[in-house]
């Protein structure tokens, strides 16, 4: 996938796309994150951790160049993997920080409200985002790589955040404990 990126960067700068170029190039750097946590921070990260970031990237860049106007459920795809991808980061930092300190415990029914209170609270901001770009791209004629399709655009991905949200809140106490409790090291000897 990376190496399908930097070729995106390449055509981008061949072809004079800014667009190609801003969206690959990001997206490229995102899926450094997983290796830098590792070599920097001494964070071993599961590949398959590795892999679902660099997937969910990777889907989102391919929908900008165009696949989220061929194929209707693009959006959605995307929509649920971003999520996922939030519930993760939102449960192990509630995990980390409820192993961390002895005065906070977080009760595991209530781990799951967290999750999908945290992705939904994302897809509210992300939402305001798309529509903050629509103005911008009225206002400027300059057409924007995120778009609001109305509320039925934005009833339908809240949907689909949700369902992100769902498949973490039940599989990741199971998968991202391993996770949380490195993390909660890290915290233990930053002290």
């Amino acid at each position: 996938m990376q190496v399908a990126l930097f070729g995106l960067v390449v055509y981008g700068v061949v072809a004079g796309q800014p667009k190609a170029i801003i969206n690959g190039g990001v997206t490229l750097l995102i899926t450094f994150i997983p290796a830098i946590l590792e070599r920097n921070y001494d964070l071993p990260l599961d590949p398959w951790l590795g892999l679902w970031i660099t997937t969910a990237v990777f889907l989102h860049t391919l929908g900008s160049a165009g696949l989220y106007g061929q194929l209707f459920f693009w959006d959605n795809i995307t929509h649920a993997m971003s999520a996922s991808l939030i519930a993760a980061a939102g449960y192990t930092t509630a995990r980390a920080v409820d192993l961390h300190s002895e005065e906070i415990h977080i009760p595991g029914r209530f781990v799951f409200v967290y999750i999908f209170v945290i992705v939904l609270s994302f897809g509210v901001v992300w939402e305001l985002f798309e529509f903050g770009l629509d103005i911008a791209a009225d206002a400027t004629g300059v057409e924007m790589p995120l778009a609001q399709h109305g509320l039925d655009d934005t009833v339908r991905d809240m949907m689909f955040n949700s369902v992100g949200a769902l498949v973490v809140a039940v599989f990741g106490q199971a998968h991202l404990t391993g996770v949380a409790q490195l993390v909660q090291q890290r915290l233990l000897a930053v002290e």
